[in-house]
């Protein structure tokens, strides 16, 4: 069967999606006339208990000088010898053994799952509802990928939508490519992303029980599952060299899904098309979508925070939307919530770069 004809058959063969109507108009007065003045923010929210991440084009950065950068210099040090092993490993990597390269590579997609169809889709932005076998294993995905623990990095990611390029994100583009890709992790957070940050609401995270066991046993989790798991299987089962195990299956696997997910915050806010709103940042990125796994559609996604495949074309160079169909279809994802195609369109024709194509 065709592959667009099997998506079509998935899709709609199981648990319904939810989507969202054209967006409503705003009637303004002006003297004794009615002026409709469209805005890109009134699209109805389809989970209306959700809107810390939906974007507040009124916040401003308060003017004066930004406080004095103060190094975490125990990130710098650990994050340079990270990608040095990873570096070396890419040395070794013609020496390996070829189920060394297929678990290096297993382990990397389902560590980016547990960030994009995890920590993003699900707990971020509640884009459809998994049921507790799915939950488990996408935590335990979310730990291999060892990015922050599942509360702090939805928690993160909301303040990134709803102050986004403003010094209240907290790795705000304006800031450069190396600081939305990395340096804010080398550097004390600014007050504004603690001082709004705090004033989220994050009663969901608090009561899903799965984040907050994480949470507590977060360190123990992530030195078991991101760096001993991979190390030990191929030395231990196939006879891989320790340093081979070590250097190619956990330092450049880890190194490489780090830098796919940060690409979204830096590449895909910078390179690209805004098909969907040229009045914000994020770009269309295709290539960071096919290392992401299919989360480079970034014009759309913060147009549409609340589309389950943060993109318009779902299965298209987007592995995590594929992955979330596939669990629908075994009943373990429900609820995928789906923009329609008129609030789409409507947007595009309000606020659109004109580099659209229909298909």
């Amino acid at each position: 069967m065709p592959a667009h004809l099997l998506q079509e058959e998935i899709s709609s063969s199981y648990t319904t999606t939810t989507t969202i109507t054209a967006p409503p108009s705003r009637i303004l007065q002006n003297g004794g006339c009615k002026l409709e003045k469209p805005s890109p923010y009134l699209e109805e929210d389809i989970r209306p208990e959700m809107k810390d991440d939906i974007y507040d084009p009124s916040y401003k950065d308060p003017e004066g000088p930004r406080p004095k950068l103060q190094y975490v210099w125990r990130n710098i040090i650990l994050m340079s010898l990270l990608h040095l092993g990873a570096l070396y490993g890419i040395i070794l990597v013609p020496t390996c053994k070829v189920y060394t390269w297929i678990w290096g590579f297993f382990y990397y997609v389902i560590s980016a799952l547990g960030i994009t169809a995890g920590a993003h889709r699900l707990w971020s932005h509640r884009t459809y509802k998994a049921r507790l076998p799915l939950r488990f294993f996408l935590i335990i995905a979310n730990t291999m990928a060892f990015q922050n623990d599942v509360f702090e990095w939805a928690r993160d990611h909301r303040a990134h939508h709803k102050f986004s390029e403003t010094d209240a994100d907290p790795h705000n583009s304006r800031r450069g490519f190396f600081f939305s890709h990395v340096g804010w992790l080398l550097v004390r957070k600014h007050p504004a992303v603690k001082e709004k940050g705090g004033l989220l609401d994050l009663s969901d995270l608090k009561a899903e029980k799965l984040v907050m066991f994480q949470r507590r046993y977060y360190k123990p989790g992530i030195l078991l599952m991101c760096f001993i798991l991979p190390t030990l299987v191929p030395w231990y089962f196939w006879g891989e060299t320790f340093i081979h195990s070590l250097c190619v299956a956990t330092f450049l696997r880890y190194a490489i899904v780090l830098n796919a997910t940060w690409l979204v915050n830096s590449a895909a806010h910078l390179y690209g098309y805004r098909p969907y709103d040229t009045t914000i940042s994020p770009r269309e990125n295709i290539l960071v979508s096919l290392g992401a796994v299919g989360e480079g559609f970034h014009n759309y996604h913060h147009s549409f925070p609340y589309d389950y495949s943060a993109s318009e074309y779902r299965w298209h160079i987007n592995f995590t939307t594929f992955f979330i169909d596939c669990m629908a279809f075994l009943g373990l994802a429900y609820d995928r919530k789906k923009v329609s195609k008129a609030a789409i369109l409507a947007r595009i024709k309000r606020t659109g770069d004109g580099s659209y194509k229909s298909g």
